[in-house]
């Protein structure tokens, strides 16, 4: 009986931990690297329109589509229309990602639609030195609302607002006084009445303190991971920005002014090409900008009629009197072409006045031209030759020869003419001439 000497086990434990650092390799180099945590932030500085809706809903499918954490959406604005606000809301509340709403940069503000918008987010924060509130609803038309009909303006968006701060868990009774009563607080107070979520400085002082918050979603509750994730900006692109600049009522009175301008200024000088051309882009434009705009149309016809009252007195004798009511008109026109409550709606006395000005002066200088020219003199056909002067070629007795612009013409003199003598154009019959002598003057 004898003990068998067993065999090494070692070659066997280095071939099991080759062939697991070869899977290990593979398992690396096959499968996907983990997605890099960021963050999509949309930067929207005006007033909440059409263009604003589209832009913060193309903003946020880019960050759905992208698996971003959460789209965060900084956010400065006066207002704006109801209904563009209720398109941003309603894509907040259907977003299968997390939508942060950051009230900034320090001076800013999130009034009347912008209330609504921030407190709708699932995430609600503020800088400091900013504001909200003010949400009190007002006509957006050419008219004054009555009574009935601002009291039920008034408890609809009521209802809307207490509707979302009951379903973000915020401060019911202030939303519905913002309403109500038009009440402002600054940050530090939207904190401590459960308005807002956070005050942050700055950007990534934000990301810190999302980071591990859970959002209850539609779809289930999600985590944010935000800390140190990358930040990825979504800009307007040139098409909503020009469309933004457009919404501004002081470029739609602009535009407005020089579409009239230019019409007026390819009437009186056909063929011109270029003032029509602008003008009718420009009137485009201007209708374009008016229908997001609570346009008076009485203001509109004042204006038109200041502009006619520049042209009559370009043509007309009235000792300044048209002038004068053309300006009054232009004024009046001005005043009320945007009829509304809201400041930032209203046009600008340092735009309206020097447009007024301008007019006056640009209106009167191209009509005295386009008079002058309709009342200048021929240069070609049979009425340009009454009046010039030419030099008898042949005897007028009565009948001869003119040399008139370097043509000879068969001319006809009731006095005698002979070869030399000048003699000035009176009528034309066909392609005979009817002159006269010129006397020439002494020399003094």
């Amino acid at each position: 009986m004898y003990l068998q000497r067993s065999r090494p086990r070692l070659p066997l434990l280095q071939l099991l931990l080759l062939t697991a650092a070869l899977i290990a390799a593979v398992l690396t180099t096959t499968l996907p690297a983990r997605a890099e945590s960021f963050v999509t932030v949309a930067t929207y500085d005006g007033v909440i329109n059409p263009v604003s809706a589209e832009y913060l809903h193309d903003a946020l499918l880019s960050a759905q589509e992208g698996g971003a954490q959460a789209l965060i959406i900084r956010l400065n604005t006066p207002g704006g229309l109801d209904t563009s606000m209720r398109l941003i809301i309603k894509d907040m509340t259907a977003s299968a990602i997390p939508v942060v709403v950051y009230v900034s940069p320090s001076s800013g503000r999130a009034a009347s639609a912008g209330v609504f918008i921030t407190m709708a987010a699932h995430v609600a924060a503020m800088a400091p030195g900013t504001s909200i509130g003010a949400a009190h609803p007002v006509a957006m038309g050419g008219g004054e609302m009555d009574r009935s009909m601002k009291e039920k303006v008034e408890n609809d968006s009521a209802a809307y607002i207490k509707s979302i701060a009951e379903q973000r868990g915020r401060n019911v009774a202030w939303a519905e006084d913002a309403v109500r009563k038009s009440l402002s607080v600054t940050e530090r107070e939207a904190v401590k009445l459960k308005i807002v979520d956070l005050v942050v400085e700055d950007l990534p002082a934000l990301l810190k303190q999302l980071d591990g918050r859970t959002i209850p979603l539609q779809n289930g509750p999600t985590v944010l991971h935000t800390a140190g994730a990358a930040v990825r900006e979504f800009p307007m692109g040139l098409r909503l920005e020009l469309l933004k600049t457009l919404s501004d009522p002081n470029i739609a009175y602009l535009l407005m002014t020089i579409g009239t301008i230019g019409l007026i200024a390819e009437l009186y000088n056909p063929g011109a090409i270029l003032p029509g051309i602008v003008g009718a882009i420009s009137l485009i434009l201007a209708f374009y900008s008016f229908q997001s705009l609570p346009v008076n149309y009485a203001g509109v016809l004042l204006f038109l009629l200041g502009i006619v009252f520049f042209i009559l007195e370009a043509s007309v004798t009235s000792y300044g009197l048209l002038a004068i009511g053309g300006v009054v008109s232009m004024l009046l026109g001005s005043v009320m072409l945007i009829k509304t409550e809201v400041e930032f709606l209203q046009i600008s006395w340092s735009v309206i006045l020097p447009v007024v000005a301008l007019v006056a002066a640009f209106s009167l200088f191209i009509v005295s031209m386009g008079v002058r020219a309709m009342r200048r003199r021929p240069v070609t056909g049979r009425e340009e030759m009454v009046g010039l002067v030419g030099i008898v070629k042949t005897a007028l007795t009565p009948h001869g020869q003119l040399a008139v612009h370097g043509e000879l013409w068969e001319a006809t003199s009731e006095k005698p003419l002979q070869p030399g003598d000048e003699a000035e154009v009176t009528r034309v019959d066909g392609l005979r001439l009817h002159v006269t002598p010129r006397t020439k003057q002494k020399e003094a």
